[in-house]
């Protein structure tokens, strides 16, 4: 039956009407907690960052209210405090020995409240959540105080905070400040939510040895476009390293503890003998086998020529690709790449046959001497399961493994995704002298696999040692190391005895390649304690706090490979520190206490890493109990748009939603709105059809052309670029003067660019840009943004930018402007940009750069003005004025006349 327009209408409105109150009550509801205030005071001192967030609240309704506190922080820190203050009274968290705080967190589990307060959030982040009632009217301020040493990850520290207030916040600051005596050699900040007007709001300050960065948005910058919500929903990431000589590191020392960061510079590489052991069995298979192979094909790439490697793959049963270790020459790596891309998922898994198989390898090229005297061996193991065929008691191969390799060997483990025992693996790697990681399933899950080798693929020193005077220092912590790799630092830390010399000096053992070598420094007590005397950049007793910090750290990490008798030791020694230093830990719990005859008390505890797994909440059917945000698209509704990604009379239909984007006719939806409203049914009514037998003549759509040019200096304003002819990899862009160079890859078949990339020669700096994801690569580390996200991320001499359309620009303030885009109009693919592109230089070339030089035009053709000569460097083209969409300004892009060339 035939459903009226009326009918129709009458059915929209209703539904509009209903989402509409439970938005309104929703918002409502949200805003009786007002976040006044929220403020964020990071101080880095020498690497140990001390982080307070801060958070002041009023209960504006006139009935008691739940007031919710949630933090995100780095899984590295360690909370040190935490307080709320409720009508003038301070509740404070209380630190005790886990076992102490069982019988609080039995009760609130009792009383069917989710008693631990801290939980695993995404890959780097742990969540910190307490919620407690509100009178009318009433005030809480949250405080929470967190601690954690930076960590050099390939050649930069890195500070996360997360910027999550899920309102308008009238007093909203973050405050950075950051002090490092050897001197700050670059500084970097980036943004996943910022915009261009909240750009105004952040000021970055730098001199020698401190920066500060400051963000304080008004009212007006954190509002949304047109909208009342905020936009400040992500990261802010704040990137630096220090300044570093060829000497035994730098030793700093405050209030008689000191700490000695060792990274030094312009060592050589060490040659390394690699295999690489990879899972394919049967649950490796999809997109778990194809991300392994592209990740192991760009790291057979990046091997050294002075190393020598072997692959061997696994399931039930173990297989080498070579009998022996080879050279990675260019033959040899083709030929493996060859074997890594037809690696085919089956079978089970027999872990301990595979990694035997690795370690009687080396043996073998020990014996036959195959293995250059003063190398380094590794053996990479990547799996994603629990072992399931031959030796399966995870124990007995953890003894195996330790056994066989007998400290030769160090022994890197991979555990791609949840379904391995990240606890076996990573007792297996520090058994060995490794680490582990876990590799996340996801799209950059390759990146993660090729981010991991090069932290390893360049070690610089081994079987590295500390020695102090043992009459001036007590309580060092970790002094020896079996590696150094290139892009990382050591860090050793102690306590100064209390008859202290005026000088602290220190060596540094190591061997390198075909030598051993020593490394002296010293330190002036005096000047040194000098250094840190200002409070706005400095907390109190930081470099103890640093020196417990660090030691914790290592103890725990002991722990894992320790016997039982030697773990108890080390297990009492770091509750013991934790307890003294107010950590929460994994061997401490914090106790929160609220008030009286409102709430219990709750408990947070750290996370283990095994414990880590990703909340997964199964896809709901579309058409079964969804949630329907507006607005809901109907297909023959004219008031709509119909292209899903365009903004229509309703508002912009991108975001993501469990249902289809179109009912067809005739379908419904039955949907759940939010609580309080009753669910509702939505129907879809039959358009009108046309008559049998008419057809209506449809025209070819306007294209987007691969690349629009704007050539400078010229009367004829754009140019139009067809690719008809393309073999590998193109040279666009080139100048030399500029430091930029742009290559691409297209497809003449699907006429679109399967990737463009841009590289800067100041800063060293790759993008990469596919129809995925944008990969920038900066001193061999990759970091994958998706298309659509917002970013924003500044450099001295580099500024990037995506927006909410996927326009990715890199500019600077003397460079021609690159930007990046993934068109989803017709001629849908990859665009290029170029802005300001009258700053390249006379030496500018490249398939595109040519466009540049000397362009001479011809005129008009007789018979038909459409058409016209273009030479370029005495090659002529034939252009001819056609109508082309504009893709420049983003989807849907707008008609234009331009001249159209093909190559």
């Amino acid at each position: 039956m035939k459903t009226s327009a009326p009918g129709r209408t009458c059915g929209i409105s209703l539904l509009l009407l209903l989402l509409l109150a439970a938005l309104h009550m929703t918002t409502a509801r949200k805003n009786d907690i007002d976040i006044y205030s929220l403020t964020v005071d990071s101080k880095v001192s020498s690497r140990f960052a001390h982080t307070v967030v801060t958070s002041r609240v009023v209960n504006k309704a006139d009935t008691m209210q739940k007031a919710t506190f949630q933090v995100e922080l780095p899984r590295r820190a360690f909370i040190t405090n935490f307080s709320m203050i409720i009508e003038g009274v301070t509740y404070p968290g209380i630190i005790k020995k886990k076992a102490a705080a069982q019988e609080q967190y039995s009760a609130a589990v009792a009383r069917g409240e989710s008693a631990g307060l801290v939980k695993a959030a995404g890959r780097k982040t742990e969540q910190f959540q307490v919620s407690v009632s509100v009178a009318p009217a009433a005030k809480v301020t949250f405080k929470l105080v967190y601690e954690e040493l930076l960590k050099r990850h390939l050649g930069a520290y890195e500070l996360l905070l997360k910027v999550q207030p899920q309102q308008l916040v009238k007093h909203l600051q973050m405050d950075i400040h950051i002090f490092e005596p050897q001197g700050i050699s670059f500084l970097e900040t980036e943004s996943t939510f910022m915009t261009n007007e909240l750009a105004d709001a952040l000021t970055v300050s730098q001199n020698k040895t401190k920066a500060h960065i400051q963000f304080k948005p008004m009212l007006s910058q954190q509002k949304s476009s047109g909208q009342q919500d905020t936009v400040l929903d992500g990261n802010f990431i704040v990137r630096y390293d220090v300044n570093r000589t060829s000497s035994g590191g730098s030793i700093q020392i405050e209030n008689g503890y000191f700490v000695h960061y060792f990274a030094p510079e312009g060592l050589p590489t060490i040659p390394k003998n690699v295999i690489f052991v990879i899972d394919k069995s049967s649950s490796m298979s999809g997109r778990k086998m194809q991300q392994t192979r592209e990740a192991l094909i760009k790291i057979l790439d990046d091997l050294s020529p002075n190393d020598q490697f072997n692959l061997i793959s696994f399931s039930g049963d173990a297989a080498q690709w070579k009998p022996l270790l080879v050279p990675a020459s260019a033959e040899n790596v083709n030929q493996a790449r060859s074997y890594a891309a037809g690696i085919q998922a089956h079978g089970g898994t027999d872990i301990n046959h595979a990694v035997l198989m690795a370690v009687q390898l080396l043996n073998s090229a020990k014996q036959e001497e195959l293995m250059p005297e003063g190398t380094v061996s590794l053996i990479i193991l990547l799996t994603d399961g629990d072992p399931t065929m031959g030796e399966t008691n995870p124990a007995r191969i953890q003894r195996n493994v330790k056994e066989a390799i007998d400290g030769q060997y160090s022994l890197f483990c991979l555990g791609f995704g949840f379904d391995v025992s990240y606890a076996f693996l990573e007792k297996l790697a520090l058994d060995n002298g490794g680490l582990a990681r876990r590799i996340y399933e996801d799209s950059d899950s390759a990146l993660q696999l090729q981010d991991f080798y090069q932290e390893v693929a360049n070690p610089l020193l081994t079987a590295v040692t500390f020695e102090y005077p043992s009459n001036v220092v007590e309580e060092v912590s970790q002094d020896n190391f079996r590696l150094l790799f290139k892009g990382s630092e050591i860090v050793v830390a102690g306590k100064l005895r209390d008859q202290s010399p005026d000088v602290l000096s220190a060596k540094v053992r190591g061997q390198l390649h075909m030598q051993n070598i020593t490394f002296q420094t010293e330190s002036r007590v005096a000047e040194q304690e000098k250094e840190f005397q200002s409070p706005k950049y400095i907390f109190h007793s930081f470099m103890e706090r640093l020196w417990a910090y660090l030691t914790i750290q290592q103890l725990l990490e002991q722990m894992v490979s320790a016997s039982a008798t030697e773990k108890q030791a080390l297990e009492t020694r770091a509750l013991n520190l934790s307890l003294h230093y107010c950590f929460v830990t994994p061997l401490t719990s914090m106790v929160v206490t609220k008030p009286d005859g409102r709430e219990g008390s709750e408990v947070a505890e750290k996370p283990m890493e095994t414990n880590r797994g990703e909340s997964r909440t199964p896809a709901s059917s579309a058409r079964q109990g969804a949630i329907c945000p507006l607005p809901i698209p109907l297909l023959g509704d004219d008031t709509i748009a119909n292209d899903p990604g365009r903004a229509g009379p309703r508002g912009p239909l991108n975001s993501p939603r469990p249902y289809p984007d179109y009912l067809t006719a005739g379908e419904s939806v039955s949907c759940q709105p939010p609580s309080g409203l009753a669910p509702l049914l939505v129907l879809v009514s039959q358009p009108a059809l046309p008559t049998l037998g008419t057809t209506a003549a449809v025209p070819a759509p306007i294209q987007a052309p691969p690349i629009i040019l704007t050539l400078p200096g010229q009367s004829v304003d754009r140019l139009c670029v067809d690719i008809k002819h393309s073999q590998g990899p193109m040279n666009l862009l080139s100048d030399p003067d500029q430091g930029i160079e742009v290559t691409a890859q297209y497809e003449t078949e699907r006429a679109q660019f399967s990737w463009i990339e841009v590289t800067f020669k100041n800063p060293q700096l790759q993008v990469r840009a596919s129809p995925e994801h944008v990969v920038v690569t900066r001193n061999r580390k990759n970091s994958a943004y998706k298309w659509k996200e917002t970013l924003f991320s500044v450099t001295p001499s580099l500024k990037m930018t995506m927006d909410e359309a996927g326009l990715l620009l890199l500019s600077s303030p003397d460079r021609v402007t690159i930007g990046l885009l993934p068109w989803d109009g017709p001629g849908e693919g990859l665009r290029l940009l170029l802005r300001d592109t009258d700053r390249f230089s006379s030496r500018v070339g490249g398939t595109l750069g040519q466009f540049y030089q000397d362009v001479l035009w011809g005129p008009p053709a007789a018979a038909d003005d459409s058409k016209r000569t273009l030479r370029v460097q005495g090659l002529d083209y034939s252009a001819t004025r056609l109508l082309k969409l504009d893709y420049q300004e983003g989807s849907p892009g707008t008609e234009i006349s331009c001249w159209s060339i093909e190559l």
